[in-house]
């Protein structure tokens, strides 16, 4: 799992992910980068960064999104669970990427699918062999 924050969605922002994202990927893993069509996913910098790892990019057209509906769900999903009925207000922007980094690790070890059988979705990724 990878992610990052920011207060500012820019080029750095995405960058630092990708970077992330390749340093765990398998030898042989040839993901494809779902994203929305902001700038920084279009800028050549990113574009020569998701050729030189030999990355699928993936790109719905203008008011289309069904590449990028399964990141816009857990958004959702996010938004209702975490951050959806609590207040903010005293909450620094650390004490908040704390507590968000400890809500992505519930979700994504923790947290059962009934559509995955039941099972969280690391474990069903382990059981499809999609972890190493």
């Amino acid at each position: 799992m990878s992610w990052t924050i920011s207060t500012s969605p820019n080029a750095d922002l995405v960058n630092t992910m990708l970077d992330q994202s390749v340093f765990i990927l398998q030898k042989d893993e040839q993901p494809i980068v779902h994203t929305d069509r902001g700038a920084h996913y279009r800028w050549q910098g990113w574009i020569d960064r998701m050729d030189k790892n030999n990355l699928i990019r993936s790109m719905s057209k203008k008011g289309c999104s069904p590449d990028n509906a399964a990141c816009e769900g857990f958004f959702g999903r996010l938004k209702n669970e975490f951050f959806y009925g609590e207040s903010w207000i005293d909450v620094s922007v650390g004490k908040f990427i704390e507590l968000l980094d400890e809500y992505l690790e519930w979700y994504n070890n923790k947290r059962i699918k009934l559509s995955l059988g039941g099972v969280s979705i690391m474990k069903y990724r382990e059981s499809m062999n999609f972890v190493a």
